[in-house]
């Protein structure tokens, strides 16, 4: 791939192109030039080298080079998030403070609150309702997960069934850093409501004063968590997992997060700490497959509210047939990027994202699926006939008029994801996330006479005769209570 030029004052808002329609470079590259609208006080000159490919025709190389994602060096960043992991086991509340006070330049006297013992914040009305109505949404989406709790005799006499119980603690990851996200704390803390989570620890960085976002306090109490962790990174990780004076063990973790927390996750769940993960993460993505009918303002915009995220996220536009105007969708990005206040971080991310074109909704739904994306925007005419044809994505967006910003806040589904390409086997975070199920089974006398014989058979089989003799010895006291029965 050529190396692309791109100047201008504040933000190199630039998308690498392919097309997945021939293998074979077609003649010289295209050269665009854009410039801002007249009156802007930036100008931009952009030389896009736009090559055109075949899907069918790529190797198992090539494929596997536009389905990868910005590359993280975990080796080294475990052998960062390990001293932290266990300094925090050894140490505990001592080394949160420490590492609190050396990453956030945070000092806190008391790393975790009783949210019970916490003031209710005091919240604009406008935004206490915009929470107020997510809250709502979430809830009533997760709430319809609850599973019928159901029995089925398969023999007469041998009944089955399967019961849910809610994981007794759970350990809620909010990030801070860059971005506050009292969203995530209502992902996550309404389905461990819902699920009936005893303790619930929401971790989430202290602001510069050791207060707690009054946003993400706000989510917490409406949803019955029970501690916050005024802590982020590896070491909040860490202490819910080992659990300190203070803080409570967890048997689970959840939410999104940098590297370093994502790393600790991973250490720590193969770890004596006996604790498990969501599921693994990475940078946010999205790609967005959009035809001749998708407005380049909607699609700039759709690719801009990932890339915003941070600059190691990864946007991905699939142009979907002819007649798409990939000129003004261009020109969006580098419009709305330079007004972004994230700007930066979304033309980092715009530095290693790139544009597909496919020749029709078939292939572009294909690539899809092999790039297994965080977030799909299906933005083309009639969206929703393509649903069926969906495989791997962590969740879909259908139609012109449902952004991923709708997903990421209000509109009931969870956007606690899998990211880098786990959406091929992993789905994001439900009601089922926070439950644990058991299988019961019980049989009657009539029962493990009809099934017995067959057990002891299999048994014998395996040469594990105790297995065959805990049956065979009731099927004898069966046979002998049944005799006396008959005298």
């Amino acid at each position: 791939m050529d190396t692309q030029l791109v100047s201008f004052n504040r933000s190199n808002c630039l998308i690498k192109s392919y097309r997945i329609r021939r293998l074979q470079k077609i003649g010289a590259p295209i050269n665009i030039c854009r410039y801002l609208p007249a009156g802007s006080t930036n100008s931009i000159s952009i030389r896009c080298s736009m090559k055109s490919y075949r899907l069918s025709e790529l190797t198992q190389v090539e494929v596997d080079g536009l389905k990868a994602r910005p590359r993280i060096d975990f080796s080294s960043i475990f052998n960062t998030v390990q001293p932290i992991v266990d300094d925090v086991r050894h140490r505990g509340d001592a080394a949160v403070k420490d590492y609190t006070t050396r990453f956030d330049k945070v000092e806190i006297d008391n790393i975790v609150e009783s949210v019970s013992e916490l003031p209710d914040p005091e919240l604009d009305a406008a935004v206490r309702e915009a929470f107020d109505v997510a809250y709502d949404n979430i809830y009533a989406f997760h709430a319809v997960q609850k599973s019928v709790e159901k029995s089925v005799e398969n023999m007469k006499g041998v009944k089955c069934k399967r019961v849910a119980r809610s994981i007794a603690s759970v350990g809620l990851y909010v990030p801070g850093g860059t971005a506050v996200l009292p969203s995530t704390a209502l992902m996550l803390s309404v389905p461990a409501q819902i699920a009936g989570c005893k303790t619930v620890v929401l971790a989430t960085p202290p602001s510069q004063d050791g207060s707690i976002c009054k946003e993400v306090l706000y989510c917490a109490k409406k949803a019955g968590v029970t501690h916050i962790l005024k802590a982020g990174g590896a070491q909040a990780i860490s202490a819910m997992a080992w659990g300190t004076a203070s803080c409570p063990k967890v048997e689970k973790i959840f939410g999104p997060g940098n590297q370093y927390v994502t790393a600790a996750k991973m250490i720590l769940q193969n770890s004596e700490a006996l604790i498990s993960i969501d599921m693994p993460a990475g940078p946010s993505e999205v790609l967005v497959i959009a035809d001749k009918h998708a407005n380049p303002v909607h699609i700039a915009a759709d690719l801009l509210s990932q890339a915003e995220h941070g600059p190691d996220s990864q946007v991905v536009l699939v142009i979907a047939g002819d007649g798409v105007d990939l000129r003004a969708i261009e020109e969006e990005i580098s419009k709305q990027c330079l007004s972004l206040p994230r700007g930066e971080f979304a033309s980092k991310a715009l530095s290693h994202s790139f544009t597909v074109f496919a020749r029709d909704m078939v292939e572009a739904v294909s690539f899809s699926n092999l790039y297994a994306p965080e977030h799909l925007i299906v933005n083309v005419k009639d969206a929703e006939k393509w649903e069926s044809l969906i495989e791997n994505a962590g969740s879909v967006f259908l139609g012109q008029w449902t952004p991923e910003s709708v997903g990421d806040y209000a509109s009931g589904t969870n956007h606690v994801l899998p990211t880098y390409g786990y959406a091929r086997m992993y789905g994001g975070v439900s009601l089922d996330s926070f439950l644990k199920y058991m299988t019961v089974q019980s049989l009657t006398e009539e029962g493990l006479q009809k099934l017995g014989p067959y057990v002891a058979t299999m048994a014998e089989v395996e040469g594990l005769e105790a297995h065959k003799r805990a049956v065979i010895l009731r099927l004898q006291d069966i046979e002998a209570k049944q005799v006396s029965y008959m005298r």
